[in-house]
């Protein structure tokens, strides 16, 4: 029997990503939760979650649950606090409370957005305009009250096996000649293979605190699918457009960032991990079949 591992969120892009980084290796024994798993657990139920952490007595918590649907959000505060602060808290307590180390992942979204004359670090300022990104930063400030041995790692324009932006653009591929995708916002496409790795290198660690967590690079979402496009040998035309633009015809109820490079600083001061270059990622992405 291994160490024991709690994943939430386990039907995620990030949780089945951990679950593939850890395959074969017999240190650790895994409990999977989600709300579509055969082990359910309501992480805003801190009843619940207190007994279930107590039950198992693990040695870390990976808390990938979260509620992502940003526009939604805009209308639905309530249950995105639920989920985004109030489940990280109840686990960060639970975590305390039994001495397991807690993960925690977050977003870019905690950040304004604004245009930045450099990659963003763990120490710049915070100033969240999304109900999404508000929620996600009072999880933070949660784990950090609440949890003795914690990560928290913030990734960015996160894509794995499930629902995401490559695979979107693939399917509109097939019935599409032409496809308009923004170009003033930049950011790093992130694979949650990529961040299931570091997640894997933090874990024995006790480098607890704050990480940046996306591949090394930069880009454009109208760039971003042009190399998805040249990877897959489509022919679909990307046409460039601005926010503005896009969002006369797309109408959307969240604000998105405008500029979203998050700078690994702490990975690259620790040299826990170095994750590859988003080009990198992707293709090895796309030659495991989207």
């Amino acid at each position: 029997m291994g160490k024991k591992i709690i994943v939430t969120g386990c039907n995620g892009q990030l949780g089945r990503a951990i679950n593939k980084e850890f395959v074969g290796e017999e240190g650790y024994e895994f409990i999977n939760t989600d709300v579509t798993a055969d082990i359910k657990l309501d992480i805003t139920d801190v009843g619940a979650v207190t007994d279930f952490v107590g039950k198992y007595e693990p040695y870390a918590i990976i808390n990938c649950a979260a509620y992502t649907a940003v526009d939604r959000q805009e209308n639905d505060r309530d249950l995105a606090m639920k989920i985004n602060a109030i489940g990280p808290r109840n686990l960060a307590i639970a975590a305390r409370e039994t001495g397991a180390k807690l993960i925690h992942v977050s977003t870019d979204y905690v950040f304004p957005g604004e245009t930045s004359d450099h990659p963003l670090t763990e120490f710049d300022p915070v100033g969240p305009v999304s109900v999404y990104g508000r929620t996600k930063l009072a999880g933070e400030e949660f784990v950090k009250q609440f949890a003795d041995r914690f990560f928290i790692i913030r990734t960015a324009w996160l894509y794995g096996d499930g629902h995401n932006f490559a695979k979107t653009m693939l399917q509109l591929s097939e019935t599409h000649d032409e496809l308009t995708v923004v170009d003033d916002q930049l950011g790093t496409p992130t694979s949650a293979a990529e961040l299931a790795r570091c997640i894997h290198a933090l874990l024995p660690t006790e480098s607890y605190g704050l990480y940046h967590g996306t591949c090394e690079g930069d880009t454009s979402w109208a760039d971003f699918a042009k190399e998805v496009f040249r990877l897959a040998g489509k022919k679909t035309v990307v046409k460039p457009v601005s926010t503005e633009e896009y969002m006369r015809n797309n109408p959307q109820s969240a604000k998105r960032p405008a500029y979203s490079i998050l700078d690994n600083y702490m990975l690259r001061l620790t040299g826990i991990y170095t994750f590859a270059d988003w080009r990198d990622a992707v293709a090895e992405y796309m030659k495991e079949g989207v």
